[in-house]
């Protein structure tokens, strides 16, 4: 049986009409589910940056990469996996308030740094921004005073200069 290891790649490509469903398309043919998505203008307005978080066998993986690197409007691809990367991800996530573990709530939230950006009598919501694993423990510790809407944006990675951070 093959085991299957989470990559996060990005890639590089000309900001043109049908890019991102040639990319996505690579992996949909081979039946992977992609678990993250994040597409985004880079500093020069015709290329942007295609992250993707997905997990895989690694023999088909490294064929997916390969196959990208083929793709007409593909500028580079790196795999983000391995190296020293700064990755991000931002939550929103909307709880009831219960009067008697609001106290509590707030405590937690401010552990983890995270924002409040809307607040009434019933719901409180949070913004949290950081490593994808401190956004998912977030996450995972609100569950029990009742989620009512989460939603989480693509995860975004930057290869590092320095390896010390």
């Amino acid at each position: 049986m093959n085991h299957l290891n989470q990559y996060v790649l990005s890639v590089k490509v000309e900001n043109k009409t049908g890019v991102l469903a040639r990319v996505v398309g690579l992996f949909s043919a081979r039946g992977y589910s992609i678990d993250s998505l994040s597409v985004s203008k880079t500093q020069h307005d015709d290329v942007s940056v295609i992250t993707i978080v997905v997990k895989g066998d690694d023999r088909v993986i490294e064929q997916v990469k390969k196959q990208l690197n083929k793709l007409i409007d593909i500028i580079k691809v790196t795999d983000h996996t391995t190296v020293s990367s700064a990755q991000r991800e931002i939550a929103m996530i909307k709880l009831q308030l219960s009067p008697v573990k609001r106290v509590e709530i707030f405590q937690i939230a401010q552990t983890f740094n995270a924002e409040i950006i809307d607040l009434s009598q019933k719901t409180i919501t949070f913004q949290i921004v950081g490593p994808p694993n401190k956004v998912e423990n977030f996450i995972d510790i609100m569950r029990p005073y009742g989620i009512k809407e989460l939603i989480r944006s693509g995860r975004i990675s930057f290869l590092r200069e320095s390896h010390n951070l």
